[in-house]
């Protein structure tokens, strides 16, 4: 009977692991120096933070990494797996209003942040499809083909 209920509800459980959307975000960035020299194969310090509504307002998310970037300058990190300094990633709320991302960074791996920039964060084909992937549709089968029942 156990191996029959295990049976039964793995299936259930692994399509609501599935429909998950992963809780980070991943970032890039090209890191130079004051003289605009590549910072290459080092570890650089950088400070995170999501800001609601107006690029210069209050941090909802503050995280650090200290990612160490390639021979081309590139860091690659992942907002959401940092060590957090205040709030938590969870709690951002992401349904409404403009949300930014607020990067600092130190080119010499500490926290003395000495560059820093701000951007809106905008949609990507993953979220826009799922402005849409709730709505019903109605299909008909025509010929060997399934097709969409036009609306109206």
């Amino acid at each position: 009977m156990k191996k029959i209920t295990i049976t039964l509800f793995s299936p259930l459980f692994s399509l609501c692991l599935m429909a998950q959307a992963p809780q980070k975000i991943s970032y890039q960035a090209v890191v130079r120096d004051a003289d605009g020299q590549l910072i290459t194969n080092s570890t650089v310090g950088m400070r995170i933070s999501i800001i609601k509504d107006d690029p210069d307002g209050l941090a909802e998310y503050v995280e650090t990494h200290a990612p160490t970037t390639n021979a081309n300058g590139l860091a690659t990190l992942e907002i959401g797996e940092g060590t957090p300094v205040s709030g938590t990633f969870f709690s951002v709320e992401w349904r409404s209003g403009s949300h930014y991302v607020n990067t600092e960074t130190d080119p010499n791996g500490g926290t003395n942040y000495t560059i820093s920039g701000t951007s809106q964060l905008l949609s990507v084909p993953y979220a826009l499809y799922s402005n849409i992937a709730g709505v019903s549709t109605a299909w008909t089968l025509v010929g060997d083909n399934i097709a969409s029942v036009p609306e109206g």
